[in-house]
């Protein structure tokens, strides 16, 4: 079944995967790890295995890229990915992306605005569309009843999300032990049990974030080992390939 979102019908056709990369740009991303974070999803669209994964879909992959921290941006709008040349072009305006960090870490908002402005857009049909959310810490904007509403919100239109945590040894071992609220979202008081009970930020990823059919969560070990995180996420996600999956006898999570 071909998600259609509310779009219009396109004559140009359709593809099998639409791919969100959404990544977080709050105030624990310096220039030296959004550096990273650009350059490595840049390297993983010109990845040798990533574009064999893109070649083995007719048509190619659409590719949009979104920054997030208070609020969240389209940083690339739409393209499609159908050969080598655009897997380089769209690279070259990845790297060019400036940085305009924020302070908070608004998971739920950023959520909020790919449904409304960023899912829309999508020029074509797709068979899937897929949310790649990557970050180094909790929502600190929104309690976790309004993030699974956003949640919800894009799985109930048929989309996927998943999740690339990064792990920090160090920094962000533990979660959720003395939360605060950014000033102008602190409407509901945060639950009690939040500044008592720690958790892992994969956890947290994998109970308040990922969803959808064949989503899954895959760490990155720092920021030093997004690229490699991402390259391999790249080749499951566009690949259409369940977690753990690979070779000839993989079961497709893929509708075509």
């Amino acid at each position: 079944m071909l998600l259609t979102l509310g779009r219009p019908a396109h004559a140009e056709d359709g593809v099998a995967t639409a791919l969100v990369v959404s990544v977080d740009v709050s105030g624990s991303v310096d220039e030296t790890r959004y550096h990273l974070q650009m350059e490595g999803i840049a390297e993983a669209l010109e990845d040798e295995a990533v574009l064999a994964a893109i070649r083995a879909n007719a048509g190619g992959i659409y590719f949009a890229l979104v920054t997030w921290a208070d609020g969240a941006r389209l940083a690339v709008d739409w393209r499609r990915i159908a050969s080598k040349a655009d897997a380089a072009a769209t690279a070259t305006l990845v790297r060019a992306v400036p940085r305009i960090p924020g302070e908070f870490t608004c998971v739920g908002q950023m959520l909020r605005t790919v449904a409304a402005s960023v899912v829309p857009r999508l020029p074509v049909m797709a068979d899937r569309v897929v949310i790649d959310v990557s970050g180094d810490g909790i929502d600190n904007c929104s309690d976790v009843d309004a993030i699974h509403a956003e949640r919800d919100a894009l799985l109930s239109a048929g989309t996927t999300i998943n999740g690339l945590p990064i792990l920090v040894p160090g920094e962000n071992d533990v979660v959720g032990v003395g939360a605060y609220r950014a000033p102008g979202y602190g409407l509901r008081e945060l639950p009690r049990q939040t500044y008592r009970d720690g958790t892992t930020l994969d956890a947290w990823y994998r109970a308040h974030i990922v969803g959808g059919p064949g989503h899954f969560l895959l760490a990155a070990r720092g920021y030093g080992d997004f690229a490699r995180a991402l390259r391999q996420k790249f080749v499951m996600e566009i690949s259409g390939l369940a977690p753990g999956e690979t070779g000839d006898g993989a079961r497709s999570v893929a509708s075509r």
